[in-house]
């Protein structure tokens, strides 16, 4: 699925239906460019599930964790990593591990990940002439998930 986001306001409108319609377990795969958006969606998608804390990219400290809304979201970023260091921090267990079904896990960079889950929706955001673009594939059991708005 793609869809043209024509500004901050729309990629964060569009962040909130995915919070709204996303079960628990959901990992979601963000890339894209610097200013892209990946984290204005991200704070939609808090809004979706109804946490009500700023959310704020991790760069620094690579992981944020928010409890505050129907269920958590685990987001993280790897902007910062190289892809050996991502493995060293053993994030699969944001998928495989105590946290699986328990909340969406949204993953900035995740190009820096060596091991994927089996089922994430990966989202592409690239910039047009006019906004933004972002691009949904769903993988795994993922693979034919459409957004409902």
């Amino acid at each position: 699925m793609k869809t043209l986001l024509p500004d901050s306001e729309a990629t964060r409108k569009f962040g909130a239906a995915l919070g709204r319609s996303l079960p628990p377990g959901t990992v979601i795969l963000l890339q894209g460019d610097l200013g892209a958006g990946k984290t204005t969606l991200v704070q939609g998608i808090a809004e979706g599930l109804g946490i009500s804390d700023s959310v704020e990219s991790p760069t620094f400290t690579l992981i944020n964790e928010y409890f505050g809304g129907r269920i958590p979201l685990y987001h993280l970023d790897l902007y910062r990593l190289e892809p050996e260091e991502a493995e060293a921090l053993h994030l699969e267990s944001y998928w495989d591990g105590l946290e699986r079904d328990l909340g969406i896990v949204a993953i900035e960079w995740a190009e820096r990940l060596q091991y994927k889950p089996e089922n994430y929706l990966q989202i592409y955001l690239s910039y047009l002439d006019n906004g933004r673009q972002i691009e949904v594939i769903g993988n795994g059991e993922l693979l034919n998930w459409q957004l409902e708005i």
